[in-house]
């Protein structure tokens, strides 16, 4: 039998049981079994633990304090107003079915609604929160649907020896609470005679600790949802958690937890203070060692103050020679200046000159633009005179060709009225059935030759739709192929361009670099001779750096790209000397090297601390030869060449810097084949061999005049494939047009066919038709057709005129368009020029605002020097005013300030050392006073907390041994009332408690 069976049967028994007096007979009381009582005797091997059994007959007494008396509630949960009643003494029970409940207790029983909300009212009325009911998760969920709040009054009572505050409360405690509807709630505690003691909740809190209720506790208040959750929870865990929670054992737990940590931090800081101890005993045997005897400090007192005499002037001596500095200074930043006004003002005729040229190019733009734009209207009239005669010549157009379908139309109704009129003249005296019957073969075989005419037309439609997507794919092919040609022209120029270039370098290596470079060269030297630079100019740059390794020109020369052919400038003075040079080989338009400005130096630069490494593959900076500190400091400032990385092979390359964790420093790498490696991407190289870098130019001109062969032999093959291309274009243009021919002669057939049939069925059977009035209607079609005629040699004469007139407007139109072109044309090269202006007087503009920027800051410093002099001036006279008062004589003075400061402090040291060790007496005695006293205090604070460690220490062990017997106790009397339950029910089992593992096992059989 499981434990919840027997626990639903103890409630069937307990409700039979509880209608007698006692709750338990002489007869039924039994004794422990001895096997309890053997592991009690084991249970208790360490602690002792007595218990007591009393046999006889229970009776009931009525409790005085801490008894629920009554309960009232309004507006709570579904209850407008519940109660009051009142319980009784002892055990009561509220019982019976959904909405009708009993109260039952030792007297009266009273009809009540909703069993939960009296448990619920308990709980949430003597302050436990809405959670541990089980009926929701806030307070206002027990507000009544409509209702504003919800009120609780419960009744303790408080008689005897044991009651809480007696003389304020007297014999009951009345605790009332108010919920609001937004969850809130407030208490008021009242007294017997309904006067209001408290509204805190610390107050409620005392009086329920004072009467031992516990609300949240399971044994004091189980809820069903508890309840269920015990009887239903297998795990052995949770109801030795709940076995420890309902003894209070828990608490105990926690506050021995508790103490222990505070008994740690108590230890902690004993060691604190020891270690403080022996500092302020180190400090009292110092003040002790300070007795001695006390020598004379006369004579070191006057040095002292001869060296303050002669410090005093050496100061003023330092100011005048700092003054004499200044001055200088000054001096030279004055020439200086006038310098810079006379290149600001240099520099100022030169920015005028660009404007003033900037300007004329702006004007003439604006003068064709405004001439552009006085023509626009114009154009724009002609363009829409045009349309709108072309619209005109159109229409007249249209109506020509009307005039002309009707007239054939008139004429075709003639034709047929003259020859319906002879064959009704010849077939007068004939028979009309055997014509009839001749009509019908004819409108048969012409119905199938119609036939036959529309599958040759469908058939003919179909060839024509296949020309044309063969012309059009050939077309496509055909454009293919061109752009294919052009590309291979300009691959095979540029080569040409290349191996000429490479050709000419066998005997100039700077010929590498631009055919004007050589030339270049020769004009920095001469203008360096002359003293036009600084510095002498560094470059091209890659004219001066050679790879050690030739496999890796190609990545090294991806790397710097245009850093090669670029130049290095000492300052901005030597850049300006340098661009007008460049003006002189390079035309307007053309792009020039890259001028780089940084400031010469002799050393390269130190990278070590933030270079890339790798035990296998060099960077940029270690595979190149660089002779010239000045090329390597700017590849290191302009590209970074110590943290890139050159790896020859791609694969190893994206391992290296994708597959895992790039090298220290290492942001990118190159490739054998100038392909660019990053962490995250990879980019591919266009160039397929070095430019620059390479030595063997041997082996490269043979390659470049290979692939010059090459693309030749390329262009042969695309001219072939062109010329049969558009061969079979124009054969499959003729085979259209016949096609097409072909269709519309069919068309033609078909159409003269239908016509033919419909005629035929036209004819009427009963040629009774008078041959007078065919004749009047065809004189009448005769008329008309005249009038047809002469209408359409009108709209002819019309048509030609309207023609030449649209031919005079395209003409206008066609004039007036070029003119604009011929204006836009002329614009073009004005706009180039004054890009090119503009952009001069940008240069012009950065110079400027070079040379202010220049000024300001010198005249700054020049400010701040003749601030510096006033300063200083006014120092020295403070100086010398001291220095007077110090010493009315000025004395001479060959040592400097700092060496006589040097001497006065290291004087001044020893005589404050003096006093240090043979100061005043009383002021040491008094000194090592208190640091004894000090040390004697903290020597008792730290010895009264080790004596109080030790006995926590005792109290603690002894507390945990009480707290184990205890422990122990419980357990032996929950055993005890578990077999004693069982054996009631002539049932067997078992409870065991591991307090180790902190679990309890129930059995029954």
């Amino acid at each position: 039998m499981n434990m919840e069976e027997d626990l639903g049967e103890r409630k069937e028994d307990l409700m039979a049981k509880r209608k007698e007096e006692n709750f338990l007979s002489p007869e039924n009381a039994k004794r422990p079994r001895q096997e309890e009582l053997e592991d009690l005797e084991k249970d208790g091997d360490e602690d002792e633990c007595t218990v007591s059994f009393t046999n006889g007959t229970s009776t009931l007494t009525a409790a005085e304090v801490g008894i629920i008396e009554s309960i009232q509630l309004r507006n709570f949960m579904c209850h407008s107003m519940l109660g009051p009643f009142k319980f009784g003494s002892n055990v009561n029970f509220v019982v019976g079915n959904n909405g009708n409940v009993s109260l039952i207790n030792i007297s009266t029983p009273v009809s009540l609604g909703g069993k939960s909300a009296v448990l619920t009212a308990l709980i949430v009325g003597l302050g436990g929160k809405a959670i541990a009911t089980n009926r929701g998760s806030s307070l206002k969920g027990f507000v009544k649907d409509g209702q504003n709040s919800a009120d609780i009054s419960i009744t303790l009572r408080n008689r005897g020896d044991d009651a809480y505050r007696a003389n304020v409360y007297g014999d009951t405690i009345v605790v009332q609470q108010h919920i609001s509807v937004d969850g809130g709630r407030s208490y008021k505690l009242k007294s017997g005679s309904g006067n209001i003691v408290s509204t805190k909740k610390e107050e409620l809190v005392a009086i329920l600790d004072h009467f031992n209720i516990q609300v949240d506790n399971p044994v004091s208040v189980l809820t069903q949802e508890m309840s269920k959750q015990f009887l239903q929870s297998k795990n052995e865990g949770d109801k030795y958690k709940f076995f420890m929670k309902a003894t209070q054992l828990e608490q105990m737990k926690e506050d021995y937890s508790y103490i222990m940590e505070t008994k740690e931090r108590t230890k902690e800081q004993i060691n604190q203070g020891e270690e403080r101890l022996t500092e302020l005993k180190r400090q009292c045997l110092e003040k002790e060692e300070r007795f001695q005897s006390i020598a004379g400090l006369s004579s070191m007192k006057t040095n002292l103050e001869y060296l303050k005499h002669e410090m005093a002037w050496a100061v003023v001596n330092e100011i005048e020679k700092q003054l004499n500095a200044i001055r200088d200074n000054i001096k030279i930043g004055e020439d200086r200046a006038a310098r810079l006004n006379r290149k600001m003002e240099e520099q100022q005729v030169r920015l005028n000159d660009a404007e003033n040229k900037y300007k004329d190019i702006q004007d003439k733009l604006e003068k064709i633009s405004q001439e552009t734009n006085a023509r626009a209207p114009e154009c724009m009239a002609l363009k829409a005179d045009l349309t709108a005669k072309k619209r005109t010549f159109n229409e007249a157009e249209v109506l020509y060709n009307r005039s002309l379908n009707e007239y054939k139309a008139l004429r075709k109704d003639d034709e047929q009225l003259c020859k319906r009129i002879e064959e009704l003249k010849k077939s007068s005296d004939q028979s009309l059935e055997p014509e009839r019957l001749e009509r019908q073969k004819k409108i048969c075989w012409l119905k199938e030759k119609v036939k036959s005419l529309q599958d040759q037309e469908n058939s003919v439609n179909q060839e024509i739709e296949q020309f044309q997507q063969a012309i059009e794919k050939y077309k496509e092919e055909h454009t293919r192929l061109r752009r294919e040609e052009l590309d291979v022209k300009h691959a095979m120029n540029y080569n040409q361009r290349q191996l000429k270039e490479l050709k000419d370098s066998k005997t100039d290596r700077i010929k590498r670099f631009g055919l004007h470079v050589p030339a270049l060269l020769e004009a920095i030297d001469d203008a360096y001779r002359r003293g036009h630079f600084t510095h002498k100019p560094v470059g091209p740059l890659g004219a001066c750096i050679y790879p050690r390794d030739p496999e890796l020109a190609l990545a090294i020369e991806s790397c710097l790209k245009g850093l090669l052919q670029a130049y290095c400038c000492h300052n901005h003075s030597d850049e300006r000397v340098l661009q007008a040079l460049m003006k002189r080989f390079y035309p307007p338009g053309t792009s020039r090297p890259q001028i780089i400005v940084s400031e010469f130096r002799n050393e390269m630069y130190d990278v070590r601390h933030r270079a890339a490494y790798h035990p296998e593959y060099p960077t940029v900076l270690t595979a190149l030869e660089i002779d010239n500190a000045v090329v390597a400091n700017s590849l290191i400032d302009m590209r970074g060449i110590e943290s890139v990385l050159l790896i020859k092979n791609n694969s190893v390359a994206r391992a290296i810097m994708q597959s895992q964790k790039p090298p220290k420093n290492c942001r990118e790498a190159f490739t054998a084949d100038g392909d660019q490696v990053f962490s995250g991407r990879y980019y591919s190289s266009e160039s397929t061999r070095p430019k620059f870098l390479s030595r063997d130019v041997d082996s490269e001109i043979s390659d470049l005049e290979n692939e010059v062969e090459n693309k030749k032999a390329q262009l042969v093959r695309l001219h072939q494939h062109l010329s049969a291309l558009e061969k079979d274009i124009k054969d499959n243009d003729e085979l259209l047009k016949r096609r097409q021919l072909h269709y519309k002669e069919l068309k033609m057939k078909i159409r003269k066919t239908v016509s033919e049939i419909r005629e035929l069925e036209n004819i009427e059977e009963h040629q009774s038709v008078d041959i007078a009035t065919l004749e009047d209607e065809a004189e009448e079609n005769k008329i008309k057709m005249k009038m047809v005629e002469k209408n359409m040699e009108q709209q002819k004469e019309n048509m030609e005129h309207l023609k030449s007139l649209k031919i005079e407007a395209e003409n206008k139109y066609d004039a007036m368009k070029l003119k604009i072109n011929q204006l836009s044309e002329m614009a073009d090269p004005l706009k180039d020029e004054l890009d090119l202006a503009d952009s001069e007087v940008d240069n012009q503009k950065r110079g400027k605002r070079h040379y202010e920027d220049k000024q300001k800051e010198h005249l700054n410093t020049l400010n701040k020097k003749k601030r510096e002099l006033d300063l200083k001036e006014k120092e020295l006279e403070e100086k010398m005013s001291q220095a007077r008062q110090i010493c009315p004589d000025r004395i001479e003075v060959k040592k400097s300030a700092s060496i006589l400061d040097k001497e006065i402090n290291r004087l001044r040291q020893k005589i404050q050392a003096e006093h240090a060790s043979h100061g005043d007496r009383e002021e040491i005695m008094k000194q090592y006073q208190e640091a004894r006293e000090n040390y004697l205090d903290l020597d008792s604070k730290v010895r009264t907390l080790r004596r109080f460690i030790k006995l926590l220490e005792e109290i603690m062990i002894h507390r945990f041994k009480t707290y184990q017997q205890f422990r122990r106790c419980l357990t032996l009397r929950c055993k005890l009332y578990f077999d004693n339950l069982l054996s009631q029910r002539a049932y067997c089992g078992k409870m065991n408690f591991d307090h180790k593992s902190e679990t309890l096992t129930i059995s029954s059989l």
